[in-house]
């Protein structure tokens, strides 16, 4: 039986080093924004191909923890898809479930990176059709499913976790801001099937309708607590991460990142190294070292992501990991709630 099965998006990627003008614009959350000429043919500094997509991403996390882990996400009948399936393939990631349609392309994201940050421009190609009928739930049993659903495949949500639920089957979710903002409500009736559940604290205040306000941030952890009976993660950005089993709270910061090249995919780094570890425990998944070890590992492979160009190029591997000295330390504190 597969340890994990990833469910989501897969996209080809393609970084353009870029050097535009910058204009205030306060009605975005960065304050600026790109200013491009209308009509004017404009150059890039530099190039990157690369895959990504939150399923994909994930699914390079398990495999390079050791892990069976297969990848199932929808794809075009194209050269991007082949690229796509001969990446995951060396990296030991099983690709007999991924779906091709000659419907549409893959899923093909342009990013402009420029002083640190990145815009990207999505089109969801074959992503966006990806449904429940294109899958084989019983051929799709694993001791866990890492759920992130893009697009119109969020639909999928309730009749995957029916099906998990019927099978016992454990389920990561880290919903996708498409998601949120389209099928919120489904999410919410479905937080009693999570077993872990990684949101950043913009998304958690959005699934509570209320403001994230840190200084009250135990009351937010008890109202999320009260809807998922497993374990909830909220990350926040450089100012790291609360994680609540339910009974203890844990915080810790994040490590020191040598560089940042790239931001794209430190989500999916830090929800699925989380999710690496709590498989790796098996049945003691929810004992407290274990928790403490997961945010170490998930934090470490987040911040080797942003290091490096690409959202799975920096994902660690078990061997680097554990002979890193500088992975060591990570101060958690433990409180009871």
């Amino acid at each position: 039986m597969l340890d994990v099965v990833a469910i989501g998006s897969a996209t080809q990627d393609v970084f353009l080093k870029v050097n535009f003008p910058l204009v205030d614009k306060s009605e975005v959350p960065s304050g600026k924004a790109i200013s491009l000429p209308f009509g004017e043919k404009l150059s890039a500094d530099d190039i990157y191909f690369t895959i990504g997509g939150n399923a994909a991403n994930a699914s390079i996390t398990f495999a390079r923890q050791g892990q069976k882990a297969a990848c199932i996400s929808k794809l075009g009948q194209d050269d991007p898809a082949d690229v796509f399936m001969k990446r995951l393939n060396k990296e030991g990631v099983k690709t007999k479930f991924i779906i091709q349609t000659p419907e549409r392309p893959t899923s093909f994201s342009v990013l402009l990176l420029q002083a640190g940050e990145r815009t990207i421009i999505n089109y969801r190609g074959a992503s966006n059709t990806f449904a429940l009928e294109d899958l084989n739930l019983k051929k799709l049993k694993a001791n866990w499913w890492y759920i992130s659903l893009s697009g119109e495949s969020s639909a999928m949500l309730k009749p995957l976790l029916k099906f998990a639920k019927e099978n016992s089957i454990r389920i990561a979710f880290n919903p996708t801001g498409y998601h949120l903002n389209h099928y919120r409500q489904d999410i919410v009736d479905s937080l009693g099937d999570i077993d872990f559940l990684v949101v950043n604290n913009g998304e958690a205040a959005e699934l509570l309708g209320m403001p994230f306000d840190m200084n009250k941030e135990k009351e937010v952890f008890q109202k999320l607590d009260d809807m998922v009976p497993g374990i909830i993660a909220v990350t926040r950005g450089d100012k790291g991460v609360t994680v609540s089993d339910g009974s203890f709270a844990y915080t810790a910061g994040i490590f020191t990142e040598q560089r940042i090249l790239d931001r794209t995919g430190a989500g999916d780094a830090f929800g699925s190294g989380f999710v690496s570890t709590l498989i790796r425990y098996g049945q003691d998944y929810k004992k407290p070292e274990v928790i403490k070890e997961a945010i170490r590992f998930a934090s470490a492979n987040a911040t080797s992501v942003v290091e490096n160009l690409g959202a799975s190029e920096g994902i660690l591997a078990k061997d680097s990991f554990n002979v890193d000295s500088r992975w060591e330390d990570l101060k958690i504190n433990q409180e009871a709630l």
